[in-house]
């Protein structure tokens, strides 16, 4: 029976492989997705998605039930089809990724780390020294596994949330929270090799030791996309998260110390160019030809931009650009 279960598992797994790939869309039919790849069903319930959706797309699936789309399809496209692009990351809603990596998390350590012990366990011989060491190196393993994870939820995601909510603490950032992914597949990688050279004699015992090792090397490609998600897509976005949580800092800094100045004297129409041009990294002589000006005019209107805002710097002049609205921030190197 278990084998006969086997080969059906694996021939659908062969049968997906051969499949062309396909990029899902937020115009694509929810169940096509998991007809196509049944192992999204665990992404559904890490983005509290239920079922129960009948012929709806991904789109109206998401928006009836609270989901971002765009991350939602980053996450199924990065790890079905490995696909994932930079220029995309500073559209993703940290706050569905933030729920999904918590909910991922608590799949990992609550409910699959326990099913595979007690598997483990009814498979082995507990009275027999190899089956011990079998289970000490899976006990191992979830410890350290379960270590790794409470560390993130403990630390990770609370700064994520500070972020969130116009807050970042000082002397920390995602570097800070280098995860060892490697690590964790070195272990299984263990577990599966002495698990495979152990294969009991016994039938019965052979079958329940062949289901669990399917199981664990499911574990462990669901560990390496989890990695891939928090490394491609999840450390990305926080990245643009706290650049923009910096500059809006210091803008507010700017703003303070322009104080009153900034209102008394305003600039003209011609030295907001200047400005303008200043920020976008032009020599006074290009400026000059930009606006069809002689150059001592561009540094005269210069001196007079310094003396109103009691602004000296290309940066001050440039959060200064910012706050004000003459440049847009998605356009200035910073």
């Amino acid at each position: 029976m278990v084998q006969s279960y086997l080969y059906t598992l694996g021939h659908h797994y062969a049968c997906n492989d051969m499949k062309k790939l396909k990029m899902y869309e937020s115009c694509d039919k929810m169940l096509s997705l998991i007809r196509d790849n049944y192992n999204v069903l665990q992404s559904l319930g890490a983005f509290g998605i239920s079922l129960g959706f009948g012929d709806k797309t991904v789109q109206e699936v998401c928006e009836e039930q609270n989901v971002d789309t765009f991350t939602f399809l980053a996450v199924v496209n990065l790890t079905i089809n490995d696909y994932h692009s930079q220029s995309d990351v500073a559209k993703l809603d940290v706050p569905t990724l933030l729920h999904y990596l918590k909910a991922s998390h608590e799949y990992y350590v609550d409910f699959q780390l326990p099913f595979l012990r007690r598997e483990l366990s009814e498979a082995l011989d507990e009275g027999d020294n190899l089956g011990r060491l079998i289970l000490k190196i899976f006990d191992e393993y979830a410890r350290f596994i379960t270590h790794h994870m409470k560390f993130e939820e403990q630390t990770l995601f609370p700064y994520v949330e500070a972020l969130l909510k116009g807050e970042k603490k000082e002397g920390y950032s995602i570097e800070t929270f280098s995860k060892h992914h490697g690590q964790t597949g070195d272990k299984l990688k263990e577990l599966k090799s002495i698990i495979i050279k152990y294969l009991p004699s016994d039938p019965m015992r052979n079958n329940m030791l062949t289901a669990t090792l399917y199981d664990i090397f499911n574990l462990e490609e669901w560990l390496r996309l989890h990695a891939n998600v928090e490394e491609l897509i999840f450390e990305p976005a926080i990245k643009i998260l706290e650049k923009q949580q910096d500059v809006d800092n210091v803008s507010v800094k700017i703003s303070n110390m322009l104080g009153t100045a900034d209102n008394s004297e305003t600039l003209s129409e011609r030295e907001k160019d200047i400005v303008i041009g200043v920020v976008q990294g032009l020599t006074n002589k290009e400026i000059a030809e930009k606006l069809f000006i002689a150059p001592n005019t561009v540094i005269t209107h210069r001196r007079n931009i310094a003396r109103k805002l009691q602004i000296h710097s290309t940066a001050g002049l440039t959060i200064y650009a910012i706050v004000n609205q003459l440049v847009d921030i998605s356009s200035v190197e910073l």
